[in-house]
């Protein structure tokens, strides 16, 4: 064969790889407002970036009639390319070839290029629309999946590892996605579930729709597995890169800094005007959140899941932050299971990825009620303290207003490693509230008092004169300056730029036992 024919048949076995299971497949995709494997990478990547790997590599599996199913690629495309400018590496599986299926080939190609990331130091993107394993193969796929399982855990808090749920995700598959840092899933296309609705409605009795199942809306608001709902593939993909823009290529290197466009230095003077006069009144926390961030910028984590805390990521003076909020708006910011779940995740991924904290805090108290005892909002609770006193990197806190009791430590307090701790004038720190404190101390005298509910409230205000103020905390160090809320931003730019140097170490040990 002449070196120009062998030249010609490198571009046509190129030709049919790209055609994945067929153009008719392909085409169906499309008809539903689905991309195609390579679309969604020619779409996430920069124009021409990507380079793809092992995609001649095809399944050696002969049983079941799989000898007439080989198809180069195996269902799976890998390779590397970048995303506004910085590389990433990524997988994405084309349904279009044997349903997307996990086979041993098909995982030996992702764990090849997971392998590729850890070694460059960058994040990892994993696009699934999958059938599941594939059954014709047996041990072989299974075996894949702990492949990947062990790589997307030995790669945790060493590069950012995102999963994009394209399509379905079943069984197994789910783990991987479970593991890495950040889910996204596209609304009435991605869905994840252990167990299809058949075999629930055979083994429970429960008749239900894959997307009531296992949908984005349910994985986003209730049961708190995926991170971001998207309505579109081409919304999602926007998502993914904003994100990317937020966090570091690894746990060794820095965020990516953007030119400051907005005044370190910026006055809010109507800060003050969002804290209700009432303090058992509500308000909104975004509020206070995007007006201390670069242009008001500010990207929510989990917003459909346990709305009574706020996570997400912004920028001060170009840098990016991770932020922690109670939302007094819903269960006034009680902190409970779901919520504690959430934010201690979210401060250890920070911490993993030099990523400095900034919490805002006005919290009641724990959620309380038996549901919540008997969930175990102790065990749960925990993990929020656990994850603010592991984390070495630089932490701030700003007590908006209520700062009570255990809920308080939790949320990033002095004693428990807080670096700065700014209080604004309306900052309530206390065992508890007023009410309940002066209730307890007080019982005696209101009860024996020719006028209870007047002595009631008398001795509440003394109360709340005596300690559901900043400055007794402020006498004892606990909080490190009362500051106009106002000049929130510049305190907090101050500060960050004051702990850029911190060094902070702990005792030499494998790792610690949080209590999961």
């Amino acid at each position: 064969m002449a070196k120009t024919d062998k030249i010609n048949e490198l571009y046509e076995r190129r030709k049919q790889l790209e055609l994945g299971g067929g153009l008719d497949k392909q085409e169906q995709r499309r008809q539903a407002g689905k991309m195609t494997a390579r679309e969604r990478i020619e779409t996430l990547l920069d124009a021409g970036s990507f380079v793809e790997l092992d995609s001649f590599v095809e399944t050696r599996s002969t049983d079941f009639g799989m000898q007439s199913k080989k198809i180069p690629g195996d269902g799976v495309i890998t390779g590397y390319g970048t995303i506004d400018g910085r590389p990433v590496c990524l997988a994405s599986q084309d349904f279009t070839v044997i349903g997307g299926s996990l086979g041993e080939a098909h995982a030996k190609k992702i764990v090849k290029v997971m392998d590729m990331a850890m070694k460059m130091g960058v994040p990892f993107i994993s696009i699934n629309d999958s059938g599941g394993a594939r059954i014709h193969e047996g041990i072989h796929a299974l075996s894949g999946y702990a492949d990947i399982f062990l790589r997307n855990t030995l790669a945790s808090g060493v590069i950012p590892q995102i999963s994009v749920i394209m399509g379905p995700c079943a069984g197994g598959a789910c783990y991987s996605p479970a593991i890495t840092d950040f889910i996204f899933m596209v609304e009435k296309q991605g869905q994840m579930y252990i167990t299809g609705n058949e075999v629930v409605k055979a083994v429970t009795g429960e008749d239900v729709t894959l997307e009531e199942l296992g949908g984005a809306q349910v994985h986003n608001s209730v049961s708190g597995v995926a991170h971001f709902n998207c309505s579109s593939e081409k919304e999602c993909i926007n998502d993914i890169k904003t994100l990317l823009s937020l966090l570091p290529d690894n746990n060794l290197s820095d965020t990516p800094s953007y030119q400051v466009t907005d005044d370190l230095n910026r006055i809010a003077e109507d800060m003050i005007n969002i804290i209700p006069d009432e303090s058992n009144k509500a308000y909104n926390m975004m509020e206070i959140i995007t007006r201390v961030v670069d242009n008001g910028f500010f990207f929510e984590v989990q917003k459909h899941f346990a709305k009574n805390i706020i996570v997400g990521f912004g920028r001060i003076n170009g840098s990016t932050i991770g932020i922690v909020a109670n939302q007094p708006n819903v269960m006034a910011g009680a902190l409970d299971v779901n919520s504690s779940d959430k934010a201690a995740r979210f401060v250890r991924f920070c911490d993993c990825f030099n990523i400095p904290l900034v919490t805002f805090t006005d919290v009641p108290a724990f959620l309380p009620g038996v549901g919540q005892e008997h969930s175990g909002i102790i065990r749960h609770g925990a993990k929020l303290l656990y994850a603010f006193a592991e984390a070495t990197v630089p932490k701030i806190n700003i007590i908006v207003r209520k700062a009570y009791g255990g809920a308080y430590i939790a949320m990033n307090s002095k004693t428990l490693g807080a670096d700065v701790v700014y209080a604004w004038p309306t900052a309530e720190i206390a065992v508890m509230g007023a009410e309940g404190a002066a209730n307890i101390i007080f019982r005696k005298e209101i009860a024996e008092a020719s006028d209870p509910i007047a002595k009631r409230k008398e001795k509440i205000e003394e109360y709340r004169t005596k300690f559901s103020n900043p400055y007794v905390a402020a006498a004892g160090g606990y909080v490190d300056d009362v500051i106009d809320p106002a000049h929130t931003r510049s305190r907090i730019a101050s500060a960050l730029e004051m702990l850029r140097s911190k060094r902070e170490n702990r005792p030499a040990k494998k790792h610690g036992n949080i209590p999961l």
